[in-house]
């Protein structure tokens, strides 16, 4: 069984279960990269401003207002659709809110931010801190599953109850590392682990072995032939 974090490797373990191998998530780091051009018509007035931002889905589960109310200097970015982001837009109209980003759309907002908030306590992973991290952004969360076994704080990202002290220290981090760490998680690497899961897997259990023999047998299997007498 493949499990995507050493967090919920031991969680399921204790639960019992067995066979556990860790395979990562992946993140496309040709797409999610640092210092994009602005586009044309891009305001770029404001950028020695810091731009803090959040990509994810506006649900409460995700727990964006704790982001809203940190008080941080420059500006909050939302980007992401959800069943609370008309509330939020009107409960903070100071706050940019972006709605939903795909592709290239996407990789600007994160290029074009200071650092990444991720105020979520629920997700076991979150795949949008490697977007983040692929593009150079030091990540601010709390110390809870997803963050804990994706972030490396001091380097990728500062962890802390203190959600704003967390952001201001991760203002403080080198661009450069962030994105060398998250080339960990490039997709070509992550393959290369599935592949070596599975090679490992064979020599433990002798499951690929037995595979090649059921394969074998199969094709060489003869039809049986019928021995029901024709209706006349």
């Amino acid at each position: 069984m493949f499990v995507a974090t050493p967090s919920l490797k031991a969680e399921l373990s204790r639960r019992g279960f067995r066979r556990l191998m860790l395979w990562s998530r992946g993140v496309d780091t040709a797409q999610f990269r640092p210092h994009q051009k602005p586009t044309h018509g891009e305001d770029t007035t404001a950028r020695c401003e810091p731009i803090f931002l959040y990509v994810g889905r506006v649900s409460r589960e995700k727990n964006v207002e704790a982001f809203l109310n940190l008080d941080l200097p420059g500006r909050k970015v939302v980007v992401g659709d959800g069943p609370i982001l008309g509330y939020l837009r009107r409960q903070y109209p100071d706050a940019i809110f972006k709605g939903a980003k795909t592709g290239e759309d996407l990789a600007r907002e994160y290029a074009n931010a200071d650092v990444f908030v991720f105020p979520s306590r629920t997700d076991t992973f979150g795949l949008v801190l490697l977007e983040a991290m692929a593009s150079g952004l030091g990540v601010a969360a709390y110390p809870v599953t997803g963050p804990i076994d994706v972030v490396t704080p001091g380097v990728t990202g500062c962890l802390d109850e203190d959600l704003r002290a967390a952001a201001l220290a991760a203002l403080k981090l080198d661009r450069d590392q962030v994105r060398v760490q998250a080339m960990r998680h490039d997709w070509s690497r992550v393959a290369s682990l599935f592949i070596a899961n599975i090679y490992q897997a064979r020599r433990a259990t002798g499951f690929g072995k037995r595979l090649i023999k059921v394969r074998a047998l199969k094709s060489m299997a003869i039809k049986p032939r019928a021995t029901a007498r024709p209706i006349s």
